[in-house]
């Protein structure tokens, strides 16, 4: 009786899960690494080959070695090509998947069917998870997770009955997940939460093995992020700067785990932290920490929940800092489930709780499958996140190269304007509003708008100076305006940063008989 209830209820997650969901079908892929792990990717979109399986197990490629990761999606091109539905459904399918062994799981360790159903539930439509599902490239969230909670299955079945062959499988499922995503490091350290609550028992000594495995996760994952140039150096953020936004992070999390509302694809990194504001981060972890601890023995649950966020959150916190990002949504995949526990089991039951967490259930389910369309493309992905956060240099430079892609240059140009406003100086945004500016003064040449032209590439130039083409352009139109001294001296240094410069040879050379008159 107890096994039909418990397909009934998963059956009723799985459902709940796929509607809040649904809108991610219709959506395509985004230019914000999409094509770097799908669509431009030719190990990947050639599908399932004998060279794809032996690049993705022996190379580091865009600041990852996760091979199972780049296999699932040299599968679904396989199957679906680059049709960007089939590759959505592949991530919604695991993320259905991970709710429902999650349940089984809680409910098989607790035998707390209604509880393990509201965690299930609350981990299955969480707008935060709507990054880890929708964005393509962020499918090694969804797949590592797989194997972890196989993993915890496979665990809990070593516990009821110890052996060899079972503590295998355990070791073999952690080492999929590791080879989707290093995110799941903390295992062997929630699996003594796990011993601690809810299974009452201390061994230490037989997570060693599980603990080299994830050390040997987190060396491949270090050695791919510096391969890849992805790690920040201590000082471009001072440790004191990362510590403070860590604290902060930590309660950021907290509060959009309970209102994920203005969720973005990316939060920038604060260049300074009020002293006041990391105080009283520390405090409020502090507070909940002690609370956690003093509540050990009568209600173990909010410590094991209190630490399983903490500890699962730690790779990702930004004290090791990979990207520029201050924190992200997809950071909460793995934590989240702490928290739920936590709340999960401390609430007392009754007609009237039920309901209310029901209300707050449907609340997260609508504020979902509102935010599935904002990642229908790269435009509305990060016209949405320009407009929900304050000072994000990402978002109006990627919202630039999106407009630039579909002919909107003037737009475009005034995005990366904004981008350099924010950050001066920066790499991504500098290179794309120089290109940018190149391009537009080209166009402005071609019809003769010789003065507009000339403000094109002065500007450009001002941030790639050493751009030896425009310079040559710059020249055409200083020279098409009367100024031919002021074009010499463009096109000397044209050939100043390239001798070999054919259009500024030829312009030059058109250009002297003219100076002699």
């Amino acid at each position: 009786m107890k096994f039909r209830s418990s397909l009934a209820i998963g059956a009723l997650l799985a459902a709940a899960v796929f509607v809040s969901f649904l809108p991610v079908l219709r959506n395509g892929f985004t230019g914000y690494d999409d094509p770097i792990y799908v669509t431009a990717n030719a190990h990947v979109s050639a599908g399932l080959t004998w060279d794809g399986l032996r690049w993705a197990f022996t190379r580091a490629y865009a600041s990852n070695w996760h091979p199972l990761t780049w296999l699932s999606h040299a599968l679904d091109c396989s199957l679906f090509g680059v049709n960007p539905a089939g590759h959505h459904l592949s991530s919604l399918l695991l993320h259905i998947a991970n709710t429902l062994l999650l349940f089984f799981w809680l409910s098989g360790l607790t035998g707390a069917t209604g509880r393990s159903a509201f965690v299930a539930l609350g981990f299955g439509i969480h707008p935060l998870h709507v990054e880890s599902v929708a964005w393509v490239a962020e499918r090694k969230d969804v797949l590592s997770t797989f194997f972890a909670l196989l993993a915890l299955l496979a665990y809990s079945a070593y516990v009821r009955r110890p052996g060899a062959v079972r503590y295998v499988v355990v070791a073999l499922c952690l080492s999929a997940s590791l080879a989707s995503k290093a995110m799941w490091v903390t295992l062997p350290v929630l699996l003594v939460l796990i011993d601690w609550w809810p299974l009452g028992r201390r061994a230490l000594r037989e997570k060693i093995p599980l603990l080299g495995l994830s050390m040997l996760g987190a060396a491949a994952a270090w050695w791919a992020q510096n391969a890849g140039a992805s790690v920040a150096p201590i000082e471009g953020l001072p440790i004191g700067l990362r510590l403070s936004n860590a604290a902060l992070s930590y309660v950021r999390y907290l509060g959009k785990a309970v209102w994920p509302v203005d969720l973005a694809v990316f939060y920038p990194f604060a260049n300074v932290i009020p002293a006041w504001q990391a105080a009283l981060a520390l405090a409020v972890l502090a507070a909940a920490t002690a609370s956690a601890f003093a509540l050990r023995r009568s209600r173990p649950w909010v410590g094991m929940g209190w630490g399983w966020y903490l500890i699962a959150l730690l790779p990702v916190i930004g004290i090791v800092q990979v990207g520029m990002q201050s924190m992200a949504d997809r950071y909460m995949y793995v934590p989240l489930i702490g928290l739920l526990i936590a709340v999960a089991w401390s609430v007392p039951d009754g007609t009237a709780v039920r309901a209310c967490g029901l209300a707050v259930m449907a609340v997260w389910a609508f504020i979902t499958w509102r935010q599935c369309p904002v990642w229908r493309d790269g435009l509305t992905l990060f016209e949405h996140a320009a407009a929900v956060t304050r000072d994000n240099f990402v978002a109006h430079d990627n919202l630039g190269v999106e407009l630039d892609r579909r002919g909107r240059a003037d737009e475009a140009l005034a995005q990366y304007r904004e981008a350099l406003r924010i950050r001066p100086g920066d790499r991504n945004a500098s290179t794309n509003f120089a290109q940018a500016s190149f391009a537009a003064g080209a166009r402005l040449i071609d019809a003769s708008r010789f003065t507009e032209a000339e403000a094109r590439f002065l500007e450009g130039l001002q941030v790639r100076p050493d751009n030896a083409l425009a310079h040559s352009y710059l020249g055409i139109a200083q020279a098409s305006l009367g100024r031919y001294r002021e074009a010499l001296a463009s096109f000397d240094t044209a050939l100043r940063l390239d001798p070999k410069q054919d259009l500024a040879l030829r312009a030059r050379a058109q250009l002297l008989p003219l100076l002699k008159q």
